[in-house]
């Protein structure tokens, strides 16, 4: 049987049925189960087709919509947020002469810690009672009540923020480090001849250089964040009143704590367009710094 397939296919061909049996099969099951009513209570419901009726529900349900929103807006400002800071972390540390290597060392701890961790520990940080923020707050004097972070929803989702930034502006500064430190120095030392200021130098010379490595850990990241989970699920769950509530926190509640397995699929494969759509953004975003740094340099 095996002599008619040629070697590579018969060597490749475990890998072809485990990937095959751990991914293909369950995103083709749950593809399918996006076009049925299926609930886990009731297992009989996998076989009736429903056509779109899921899809058609999601986009004109206001708890969705405003999940789907409350996702871009938190994908955005974190992205530019972790962008921000990392290009400076990346700056201090590549002008460092001395200590660089642990400097390095140090600023890749946050990305050690998982997520649930993380979500643990600004919990304790932003809790109103006996969290390390308001008491410091209530110290300096600036001040007197304590600030309900986890419960007014404005604050809940900017302590969201706070948290993903700070577990994953490390991507974006060691990507941008390593840009800095691949960069050739010539074009840098050119431009102060000519009289550049650092600003000029930085905007026309040094960054364009960066972006795309800047673009790189902004695909990265786009991915880390609009499947944005376990820090949410442990900080909020959702709450107040859904005001924090994601994408992926809401299939989950649909899923899990409603049975509704069919109508999280169909939430979960409109997530993941989301997904691909940002992807597909930065993508050509990095063409784009390439192609323009063939022409410059």
């Amino acid at each position: 049987m095996f002599k008619k397939i040629p070697t590579p296919i018969v060597l490749l061909l475990p890998a072809i049925i485990v990937l095959a049996a751990v991914v293909l099969v369950p995103l083709l099951l749950s593809l399918y189960s996006s076009f049925t009513p299926f609930r886990l209570t009731r297992p009989q419901t996998l076989f009736v087709f429903v056509g779109l009726r899921n899809y058609v529900r999601i986009l004109t349900d206001p708890v969705f919509l405003a999940a789907f929103v409350r996702t871009v807006v938190l994908l955005t400002i974190a992205l530019n947020l972790e962008m921000l800071l990392g290009l400076g972390l990346a700056l201090l540390v590549n002008r460092a002469t001395m200590g660089q290597r642990l400097l390095r060392t140090m600023m890749m701890f946050p990305m050690m810690f998982s997520p649930v961790l993380v979500g643990f520990q600004f919990k304790f940080m932003f809790n109103d009672n006996v969290g390390l923020i308001n008491n410091a707050l209530q110290a300096l004097g600036l001040t007197d009540t304590a600030i309900p972070w986890l419960i007014d929803g404005n604050l809940a989702l900017f302590s969201i923020v706070v948290a993903e930034v700070w577990s994953s502006t490390a991507v974006f500064a060691i990507l941008i480090l390593s840009g800095l430190l691949a960069m050739p120095q010539e074009p840098v030392e050119a431009a102060r001849v000519d009289g550049c200021t650092p600003w000029q130098t930085f905007r026309y010379v040094i960054w364009p250089f960066l972006m795309p490595f800047a673009f790189i850990a902004m695909t990265i990241r786009s991915l880390d964040v609009a499947r944005a989970y376990d820090i949410v699920k442990i900080m909020t769950d959702g709450g107040p009143a859904r005001r924090t509530e994601l994408l992926w926190t809401l299939v989950g509640r649909t899923a899990y704590a409603d049975a509704q397995m069919g109508l999280a699929n169909a939430m979960a494969y409109v997530s993941i367009i989301l997904s691909i759509a940002f992807t597909v953004y930065f993508f050509r975003k990095l063409a784009l710094a390439r192609t323009q740094i063939g022409a410059e340099w």
